[in-house]
């Protein structure tokens, strides 16, 4: 009974997104995974745990790692190559796999007890694996080691349970900005700067909904701020959707809402009501809703159908928001270029929502102590200066993210709309909660059918849904 119940909660926890892998999918982290990733891939040759003479070593121990994003995976091999030279007798085998088939890989072998003895995890999904008793704490290996806090502040924090259990010291951070295909702007006319300057309200759009209605083209080449402009029948879209709603819209609708005055939680991390009912929450979606009616927005069967980058990267919208985890696909476009700039400005300000990701110890790991060794290693300036170099993420500590800020520059693109959300204190935090999953279960579905325009009255759903969000939490 016990594993069944094991086995629909992690299931569960796949509808949730995040940080690197897509919206709400996070993320980072929604994430977005870099290839399909579904085979698994070693580090630099592990040593085979035998001495000169051919002696087998008594002590050796070989480290099983998963990771999700294909584009870090080099950068952690070279910490593993590192680690292993400084650590004789411990082993580093590196496991890649795309974003769905990560989590649906970590279902099955939580609950047959064959899990990695380290992987990155996301702050949408370890609470509830928390409650469900499959991760270790890090707080004695800590303790122990005198490990501090170098990290930029709060991150190290969303890691630490109610409990005051610590599962994970952060190894980067990510925020959200406005891409934008350049030669889409010189046909409209429009500069990065006036993107950088925009400002935004639920109520017409500001000068952001003429921006994205100037960037809107039809199938007869008219524009959508130009008489005549046919909403069903559109060639570019101003603006595209990243990916669905869903609960948290990370790199959708959350900064939009945020920059209104409203908050997912009564207080974050670990909230214990919601606040989905906020009518400025409605009033965001509802203004989504009418840009896909106007045609300035693209549909969500599109996004569904073919994803927001594809979108983007086909030509068929002319920008998008999405995470600072996706720069380097993006710069990695053939034939389409992109620049960046800051979220819109709302009425209470920009905003942007802050996530990060850590390495997590499972109880299937073989040494814990060496896996704990492990896990150090990636949250040290050592390991998290070698990522900064590869330009994929912004690590956690600010020296090393400076290093991923110079690389991004000597590839020609200028991050400063990502960073500016940090240096500005303009950041919130992506929503902990116990029972993501059951938030996700509850909002989602609601999300979804307020942007395909089946609810007569997105107030009321909303209300409703977070009825059943707070009867979760125990508001």
């Amino acid at each position: 009974m016990k594993a069944r119940r094991f086995i629909a909660l992690l299931l569960a926890l796949a509808m949730v997104a995040a940080a690197c892998g897509g919206d709400d999918g996070a993320t980072e982290t929604t994430p977005a995974p870099a290839d399909d990733g579904a085979t698994a891939t070693t580090a630099a040759p592990a040593d085979d745990g035998a001495t000169d003479d051919g002696d087998a070593m008594a002590d050796a121990v070989t480290i099983d790692y998963w990771l999700w994003d294909g584009n870090q995976q080099p950068f952690y091999e070279q910490c593993a190559s590192d680690f292993e030279a400084a650590n004789p007798g411990i082993d580093v085998v590196i496991s890649q796999f795309g974003w769905g088939d990560y989590w649906d890989g970590l279902t099955t072998a939580f609950a047959s007890n064959t899990a990695p003895d380290v992987f990155t995890n996301h702050l949408a999904r370890y609470p509830e694996l928390v409650s469900s008793g499959v991760l270790v704490p890090l707080n004695d290996f800590a303790a122990a080691d005198g490990v501090e806090d170098i990290y930029f502040p709060g991150l190290a924090d969303l890691w630490v349970d109610p409990n005051g259990d610590r599962y994970g010291f952060p190894k980067d951070f990510d925020t959200v900005a406005m891409a934008i295909n350049p030669a889409e702007l010189e046909a409209a006319g429009l500069t990065v700067e006036d993107f950088a300057n925009a400002t935004w309200n639920p109520q017409d759009g500001g000068t952001f909904e003429q921006l994205i209605a100037r960037l809107s083209v039809d199938a007869n080449g008219v524009r959508g701020d130009e008489p005549g402009f046919d909403a069903n029948n559109v060639a570019t879209y101003g603006f595209g959707l990243e990916g669905g709603f869903g609960a948290f819209g990370q790199t959708t609708f959350s900064a939009f809402a945020y920059s209104t005055g409203f908050e997912f939680l009564n207080q974050n991390p670990w909230g214990t009501e919601a606040n989905y009912d906020d009518d400025r929450l409605a009033d965001t979606i509802t203004w989504f809703r009418s840009g896909i009616e106007k045609g300035y927005i693209s549909p969500l069967e599109d996004v569904v159908s073919l994803g927001g980058f594809t979108l983007y990267e086909n030509g068929q919208v002319a920008s998008m928001t999405n995470g600072s985890w996706m720069i380097s696909s993006y710069s990695g476009l053939e034939g389409t270029d992109t620049v960046w700039a800051p979220l819109p400005e709302g009425p209470e300000g920009r905003r942007s929502m802050f996530n990060g990701l850590a390495d997590s110890i499972t109880n299937s790991a073989e040494d814990p102590a060496a896996a704990w060794e492990w896990v150090k290693h990636m949250a040290s300036p050592a390991c998290q200066e070698i990522v900064g170099t590869g330009a994929v993420v912004f690590p956690a500590i600010p020296s090393a993210a400076k290093i991923a800020q110079d690389a991004h520059a000597a590839n020609g693109v200028d991050v400063s709309a990502f960073t500016t959300h940090v240096d500005n204190n303009t950041t919130f935090l992506f929503p902990i909660t116990s029972a993501a999953s059951e938030v996700e279960a509850a909002v989602g579905p609601v999300m979804e059918a307020i942007l395909l325009g089946q609810v007569d009255d997105p107030y009321a759903a909303l209300d409703a849904a977070n009825e059943q969000v707070n009867a979760v939490l125990g508001g």
